[in-house]
């Protein structure tokens, strides 16, 4: 290679980068656009997903284009918007081959994927469609950024390709039971619910779930309103079954048969349960407790030895334990109830660890939004004294009754009080705010 094409390759390349060595954060300014250069190679650290190539590919980066300094941090730009990654930086250096430029990045957490009313396909299909046409796809998603519009716009195509015209939309939603999801979603062709059928006889045949079943029917189909009927209504009867371990697989649907149209019929809701054994009652071991001896726990449980575990007397159990707390004044109490299961004989035992924390007394009683008519009116009615112990009962007790009857008689009406407890661990005092609206 002569001296001449030398200089001149390494004269543009000075032009174009200003020095030999940079790093520059996303949403860096950079320099006005200058010549072009031809990019050695990219690489893509720092994720645990994704390699490198496959990162590359996604921001539009190959060996052998020709690309300014301007290109690199647009790609760098870009890969920060795809939602998927953080502290997203590049170095870049020349060689005599052109730029070699390495950008750095950081996984972001991803969420479950949901589809909420998908009918016509299973979730096997759907997820293999994204896989195979939206890049650095890889089962989850993350709470924002361009890749959930690229997924979004991937299903619509799918969707439309049925025959149902109509969008795709995603939202970040909650899940029943903990964490969250983020939901895609049809709309603009939503089909009814004309049937569900149960796997599980208890389902199939309780009287209570089948009446709540069937305020579904003829309602727009949605997966996550099935979950939460399973939630709030089916679960509470299997733990009455002493069903502890009781599992709901993902519901699915399928469009009834009989119509030429997708989108003309309703569907049919099929939801798999597997109860697992029904437990009986093994006892509980109580650890921390002074305050309330364990005798006195023990006679708060309304469940005999070998009976069967009904979940939901479990469950209330742990709330009057934590509310007897509170009525003694130790607002900080947790109970933490840890089940040990013994499928042998299908029995029980839950490890009752309690932290009691401090006593507090009263404080000072805050009241906003009143007359004075009405301060005077509510401090009359107010029960606990200062620096008397604290009872949360009454304290609820009295904003759910309390301050009614304290206007009884008068026109005056608050549409809400907003309630806050303030506590003061290095006094030991707790103050209570009200703001009457």
């Amino acid at each position: 290679m002569s001296s001449r094409r030398i200089g001149s390759e390494l004269a543009c390349l000075i032009a174009l980068l200003g020095v030999s060595l940079s790093a520059f954060p996303v949403g860096a300014q950079s320099p006005a656009k200058a010549g072009a250069a031809h990019l050695d190679s990219v690489e893509v650290s720092g994720s645990k997903r994704f390699s490198s190539g496959e990162i590359a590919a996604a921001i539009g980066l190959r060996a052998g284009a020709t690309i300014n300094r301007d290109d690199l941090q647009a790609a760098a730009d870009k890969l920060a918007a795809i939602g998927l990654f953080s502290n997203v930086q590049f170095h870049f250096t020349t060689v005599e081959t052109g730029v070699r430029v390495k950008y750095e990045v950081a996984d972001v957490p991803e969420v479950p994927v949901s589809f909420d009313n998908f009918p016509w396909f299973t979730d096997d299909e759907l997820t293999a469609t994204l896989k195979r046409t939206v890049l650095l796809f890889d089962g989850g998603a993350p709470q924002s950024g361009t890749i959930l519009d690229a997924m979004s716009g991937a299903l619509e195509k799918l969707v439309q390709a049925r025959g149902v015209f109509a969008t795709v939309t995603h939202t970040l939603v909650n899940f029943p039971l903990g964490g969250q999801r983020m939901q895609f979603r049809v709309v603009g062709a939503e089909l009814t619910v004309k049937s569900i059928e149960f796997s599980d006889a208890l389902a199939t045949n309780d009287h209570a779930i089948q009446q709540s079943a069937a305020e579904l029917i003829g309602k727009p189909f949605s997966r996550s309103t099935v979950e939460l009927f399973e939630f709030e209504q089916v679960r509470p009867v299997y733990l009455a079954h002493a069903f502890l371990h009781v599992q709901f697989g993902p519901p699915s649907a399928r469009v009834a048969s009989g119509s030429p149209q997708p989108t003309s019929d309703g569907v049919v809701i099929v939801a798999p349960i597997v109860p697992g054994p029904a437990y009986k009652w093994g006892g509980g071991l109580w650890v921390g407790n002074s305050v309330i001896p364990t005798r006195d726990l023990n006679a708060m449980v309304d469940l005999k030895l070998g009976e069967a575990a009904d979940g939901n007397k479990i469950a209330a159990l742990w709330e009057r334990i934590q509310s007897l707390y509170g009525e003694r004044g130790y607002l900080d109490a947790k109970v933490d109830a840890e089940p040990q299961f013994y499928d042998q004989d299908a029995r029980v035992i839950y490890s009752v660890t309690i932290t009691e924390g401090l006593q507090y007394r009263m404080g000072s009683l805050v009241l906003t939004g009143l007359s004075i008519d009405g301060e005077k009116r509510i401090r009359a009615a107010w029960s606990i004294p200062t620096d008397a112990i604290f009872n949360e009962k009454v304290y609820e007790d009295f904003l759910d009754a309390g301050v009614k009857r304290a206007f009884a008689g008068t026109p005056v009406h608050y549409e809400k009080v907003g309630r806050f407890l303030q506590e003061n661990p290095a006094t030991g005092r707790v103050d209570v705010l009200l703001d009457f609206q």
